[in-house]
């Protein structure tokens, strides 16, 4: 998996039908800034309202997943989204001129190869992965679904389907690496039985729906007069049904579990919900819509809680957001006062800094020096630094600012620091920040226990 963000190098578009509004609309992916997280904007309305990907946002799960968010509503997302978890784009902007995106065949691989088209493109931003803590479960035992999700340092999907049908028996379809994708699952489209045709078109839906979109299986042998009555609700001259395929008009598969595949590709949509990628083992047993979003507003509701109290961890192997030779070029600090080793996280509200604490620290030498201690003042100068770089990149331009501490307020010191310690400083803002003023929270950890923490001000002030 990407360790760094993605977004794409230019826009593309595309067009077609909605499987369910049956609305012809043309959806163009845009560019992206890092941490912008992937939203819809429907700009056939007043003010072109924006729609955040958010399993907070979903309205309906009707045959589909439909968001609703700042008077946006954007129908039937899975596929779209299945197609940047697939491609690992974390930031897009989806413009679309109708409601709902383009059903194309049925499946995701036209997203894809439009994504493929307009060329992802790697962002200095790391991936803000969710690495599931603990085993979530959803059950709907009434209609035999259970769903899973269970700790993995990796993204893993297995899905079985079972709809008692002579024609489709059960069915099972595995993801390992998110790079099977592409090749495996990105073609797999969508289905129907034939008894839920007229029931769905009754009730407003599959207005886009064709043959050429959605694969259509037989769970009884049907009459002349029956398929006559299908081949109008289809809009179809004449359909028929092969006793040995149980498909419409004899629709050749592109595997013999295309349903599992594709319902995998649902699971896979419906969980980019989450708003961030996620580590974890999936497994669903039956899912639909309704139990993926269930399961999706399981994990978003235990990561949210999770982040209250995150302790930051460092990964050595990583490579940093800002290396010192950076940190050297944005503050003005210079020996004994450059605290900051690197960064490690970045993004529009928080920031990640990391000091490892030698012997050989200038201060060492008249502070305690038969009882090395880290001064607390040195503490919270590594922490304002921190918090600097933090600030610095609210402008286009911080080459040209000097981040000046002008608040401390509930500084606590709760341990020693000492040499061999690696301090890991995390700054947060506790507002947005309004003309060059910055309010942050500080907190610094060494072996996951807090050392230190502060409420600091900033101010950012042009350089003459």
């Amino acid at each position: 998996m990407n360790n760094k963000q993605h977004t794409i190098s230019k826009s593309v578009t595309l067009s077609g039908v909605g499987l369910h509004t049956g609305v012809t609309a043309t959806m163009t992916f845009l560019p992206a800034p890092a941490n912008h997280g992937i939203k819809f904007q429907r700009t056939d309305l007043p003010d072109q309202p924006i729609a955040d990907a958010d399993v907070d946002y979903v309205v309906d799960t009707s045959r589909g997943t439909t968001i609703e968010h700042n008077g946006a509503r954007v129908n039937t997302v899975e596929h779209v989204l299945a197609a940047m978890v697939g491609m690992e784009i974390d930031n897009i902007l989806i413009q679309l001129d109708g409601p709902e995106p383009p059903i194309m065949d049925g499946s995701s691989i036209k997203f894809v190869e439009a994504l493929e088209e307009a060329i992802p493109l790697e962002q200095e931003a790391h991936r803000k992965f969710f690495e599931l803590p603990e085993e979530i479960r959803f059950k709907d035992l009434d209609k035999g679904i259970e769903l899973a999700a269970l700790p993995l340092n990796d993204y893993r999907i297995a899905v079985m389907v079972d709809y008692n049908s002579k024609f489709l028996s059960s069915q099972h379809a595995n993801l390992t690496h998110v790079s099977q994708f592409k090749e495996q699952f990105a073609m797999c489209r969508t289905f129907c039985f034939v008894h839920e045709l007229e029931v769905l078109y009754k009730a407003g839906l599959i207005q886009g729906g064709d043959l050429s979109n959605a694969i259509v299986i037989a769970d009884r042998d049907y009459s002349e007069k029956e398929l006559s009555h299908l081949s109008e609700v289809l809009g179809k001259p004449k359909v028929s049904i092969s006793k040995e395929v149980g498909i419409l008009n004899n629709t050749n598969l592109h595997y013999n579990n295309e349903m599992a595949r594709h319902k995998l590709l649902d699971v896979m949509g419906d969980l980019a919900l989450v708003g961030r990628p996620i580590k974890a083992q999936i497994l669903a047993s039956r899912p639909g819509h309704a139990s993926n979003v269930e399961l999706a507003k399981k994990i978003k509701k235990l990561m949210l809680e999770t982040e209250k109290n995150k302790v930051p961890v460092y990964d050595p192997k990583q490579p940093p957001i800002c290396s010192h030779e950076r940190i050297y070029e944005l503050l003005p600090h210079r020996y004994p006062f450059q605290m900051i080793d690197k960064i490690t996280y970045l993004d529009e509200n928080s920031v990640v800094g990391i000091k490892n604490v030698t012997m050989n620290e200038s201060y060492f030498m008249g502070h305690f020096p038969n009882n090395p201690v880290m001064p607390g003042v040195m503490q919270v100068e590594a922490m304002a630094q921190t918090g600097g770089i933090l600030v610095l990149s609210s402008v286009p331009d911080p080459e040209n600012y000097w981040p000046y501490l002008v608040g401390i307020e509930n500084c606590r010191f709760r341990r020693s620091v000492i040499p061999g310690d690696t301090v890991i400083f995390r700054c947060e803002l506790i507002s947005p920040i309004r003309r060059g003023i910055a309010k942050m929270t500080g907190k610094a950890y060494v072996a996951g226990q807090v050392v230190c923490e502060a409420e600091m001000t900033a101010s950012l002030v042009r350089k003459s």
